[in-house]
């Protein structure tokens, strides 16, 4: 399904923008201005509750004030696996809540402090601490969403369709409601020999990067799947959605991919914020596949 998108000239200016503060390194600049825009009313945040104290790992949870039994999404940020930071990522957790619904904004260990392994189970243990607080947060443990936006999409897909990551808690990839990927990089071998920290954190050889491959765990047994992707992103292929979609659809899974003409791979993700939300429709495509999850049609989804 393709949506029609139109840029305005102050969308591409800040687009624009957005991405020289992003390859000058001033990436804690931009998302402070993504953020001093985007405050909203009605909004309960919690910041810095540590889910691992021995890695000392902590997250950040955003909820609509008052609410119950809401679903809850487990949002992974992205940066090459190399960097980011929870706090830059505030307007993705009011941007739902202010619809109804709670975020969880977990930080992840990242390379080369660890490689996958380290960064996996991090996630793995941020899911499985929201899966056991959902409902002392107003929301309900069959109503766990994972979300992710471009390396936070790998880590969210991989959890949604490798078993060995939520096994150690009890979980299975089928006990989550469903994943939303954001130009997630869900097909990627062989790695280019010039992505050097790619190959330290993923392996050279091929039976090391085929374990970071979501696409070659799909089974048959995976929750549902939100795939959104721009066509003008070219920093994760559009092919790596493509292939996710086409292996669920090859089991017969429940699977939604949405392509926006023209929209590139930050956009996609900036859309959540108000100075961009004309951009892309990823806030509504985003609230139209929560509520139709059944748990979360009896929520309060605004």
């Amino acid at each position: 399904m393709t949506a029609s998108l139109t840029f305005s000239a102050c969308s591409r200016w800040l687009i624009a923008l957005a991405l020289a503060l992003l390859l000058s390194g001033c990436e804690a600049s931009l998302f402070a201005g993504l953020n001093a825009t985007d405050r909203r009313a009605g909004i309960e945040t919690e910041r810095g509750v540590t889910f691992d104290a021995q890695h000392a790992l902590k997250l950040d949870v955003y909820r609509p004030a008052g609410i119950t039994h809401a679903p809850l999404v487990v949002f992974f940020y992205g940066g090459s696996w190399v960097r980011g930071e929870r706090a830059w990522y505030r307007f993705v957790g009011t941007a739902l809540a202010a619809h109804g619904v709670i975020v969880v904004i977990p930080d992840y260990r990242k390379y080369p402090q660890v490689k996958m392994e380290g960064f996996m189970q991090d996630a793995a243990r941020a899911v499985a601490w929201a899966h056991a607080h959902a409902q002392a947060l107003g929301g309900t443990a069959n109503d766990v969403f994972v979300m992710g936006h471009s390396a936070g999409g790998q880590i969210g897909a991989l959890l949604a369709t490798d078993p060995s990551w939520l096994t150690p808690y009890g979980l299975r990839p089928d006990d989550l409601a469903g994943f939303i990927g954001l130009a997630g990089c869900y097909d990627f071998m062989p790695i280019p020999a010039s992505e050097k920290d790619m190959l330290g954190m993923f392996g050279r050889d091929a039976a090391s990067q085929a374990r970071a491959q979501p696409v070659r765990f799909v089974q048959g047994k995976e929750p549902p799947m939100l795939l959104l992707q721009g066509t003008a992103d070219h920093e994760v292929e559009p092919s790596n959605a493509v292939s996710l979609a086409h292996a669920l659809q090859a089991q017969h899974e429940d699977v939604t991919l949405k392509l926006y003409p023209g929209v590139s791979h930050n956009a996609l993700v900036f859309a959540l914020s108000r100075p961009f939300h004309r951009d892309a429709p990823t806030l509504d495509d985003i609230l139209h596949f929560i509520r139709a999850h059944p748990a979360a049609a009896q929520a309060a989804v605004r």
